[in-house]
């Protein structure tokens, strides 16, 4: 998940990054840019809050490999507002799934179980993609490995979405959709402190 992607973005310093390698980088940037707008769109026309909290998870993922390509051979300091900023988001994106599910907890529905499958579906091949792409980084810098782990790690949400649908076709109940959102909202709010705490410790680290 995010959390693991962008904690480990800050431990050491940028690797120059080859003009394949930003070629890929950009194609997953944009591939996770989509399946943000397919994931959001669709998840609410569904009513699955884990789908929406999956498509802040590409969303948040996406301004990790933007911010990955922007920030190669910038000063720290650079770098660290860059992390803070990535924290700041992360905790809204939190909050805002703290608010759908506060409203989903009012009037509580199961989602259509059919088609959340098919895009969470779509979102695992998406990110086994990214995955097989990135795999030149596997065991680069930590700042370029990162953004291997992301796609590695997120395919996992995927299924764990997947598997929510399949135990809601079964059941029809709302609470797989329910937990699976919040287990995705505690990965955004304990990535943002952990995103925050490395930015200051970095921070404080330039400064003597």
């Amino acid at each position: 998940m995010s959390e693991c992607c962008d904690s480990a973005c800050g431990k050491v310093g940028p690797a120059p990054v080859d003009a394949q390698a930003r070629r890929i980088l950009w194609a997953v940037l944009i591939a996770n840019a989509a399946m943000f707008v397919v994931e959001m769109v669709g998840g609410h026309a569904v009513g699955s809050l884990a789908l929406q909290a999956d498509a802040l998870d590409f969303a948040a993922d996406a301004a990790t490999y933007g911010v990955t390509l922007w920030a190669v051979g910038k000063s720290q300091a650079v770098r660290t507002r860059a992390a803070l900023i990535k924290s700041a988001a992360m905790l809204g994106m939190g909050l805002f799934i703290v608010v759908m599910a506060t409203f989903k907890l009012l009037s509580p529905a199961a989602p259509h179980a059919e088609p959340m499958g098919l895009i969470g579906a779509l979102a695992l091949a998406v990110n086994l993609g990214a995955v097989v792409l990135l795999l030149r980084f596997r065991d680069s810098d930590a700042n370029l490995r990162s953004v291997w782990l992301c796609s590695r790690n997120d395919a996992l949400g995927n299924i764990l979405v997947i598997a929510a649908a399949a135990v809601t076709a079964a059941t029809l109940s709302p609470w797989p959709d329910f937990a699976v959102g919040l287990i995705m909202c505690a990965l955004f709010l304990s990535g943002a402190w952990s995103i925050f705490k490395q930015a200051r410790l970095e921070n404080a680290a330039a400064a003597t």
